[in-house]
């Protein structure tokens, strides 16, 4: 279970869903205050997309109120005391309150778990991942030209590390991360993807970590 109150970091063009690896370089003074704090308690931080622009006047910039906590599961101090983190996703949380206690931001949360579908909640999931994985090997531009879905990969993590690195908007990601079930997240990345004639992966493939 979540801590009551957890860090936040709001970037622009990132949004974290569960179980999946997010890499991050942290330099700003007040996110180095708070990557020290956190490695000191529970490791957790919370990554939040900002709304907007970055050049939005009002101080601080708004930031969307669901986001997804990580665990740090890898830290790199470098030399000049900047340093490269592993977040490892764990639950979705939307902000009840923030706190303006520390230089960077904290909010107060409530975990948002995971819920089956309304419609069907036992629903089989393979029509889908077999729908989805059609899909990319259609549209998916590669380095070598060839879409390589591991075979052991679950459904969820397929699922989130799919919405998390295929190149979609963040205001795209956003909205599958605000899905309260993992049907519906499936089929928002369908009908993204069925939307654009080619969509890319980074250079990392299904496997960033």
């Amino acid at each position: 279970m979540l801590p009551a109150t957890i860090p936040i970091f709001p970037l622009p063009d990132v949004v974290l869903f569960p179980s999946v690896f997010l890499p991050l370089h942290i330099f700003e003074p007040r996110y180095r205050q708070m990557l020290a704090e956190a490695l000191r308690s529970d490791r957790i931080i919370g990554m939040v997309l900002l709304r907007g622009n970055r050049d939005d006047i009002e101080e601080p910039p708004p930031v969307h109120p669901i986001g997804c906590a990580g665990l740090i599961s890898h830290a790199e101090q470098l030399g000049d005391g900047r340093s490269n983190i592993i977040l490892r996703g764990l639950h979705r949380f939307r902000i009840v309150q923030e706190r303006y206690d520390r230089p960077y931001r904290r909010a107060q949360i409530t975990p948002l778990l995971p819920s089956p579908s309304p419609e069907a909640p036992n629903r089989n999931l393979n029509p889908i991942r077999t729908k989805l994985e059609a899909l990319l090997a259609g549209r998916i531009e590669t380095v070598t030209g060839e879409l390589v879905v591991p075979n052991g990969m679950g459904d969820e993590d397929l699922i989130n590390t799919l919405a998390q690195y295929l190149e979609l908007d963040p205001a795209e990601k956003q909205a599958l991360l605000e899905f309260d079930d993992l049907t519906s997240r499936a089929q928002g990345l369908i009908d993204l993807i069925e939307m654009r004639e080619f969509i890319t992966l980074p250079l990392g493939g299904l496997n960033p970590n």
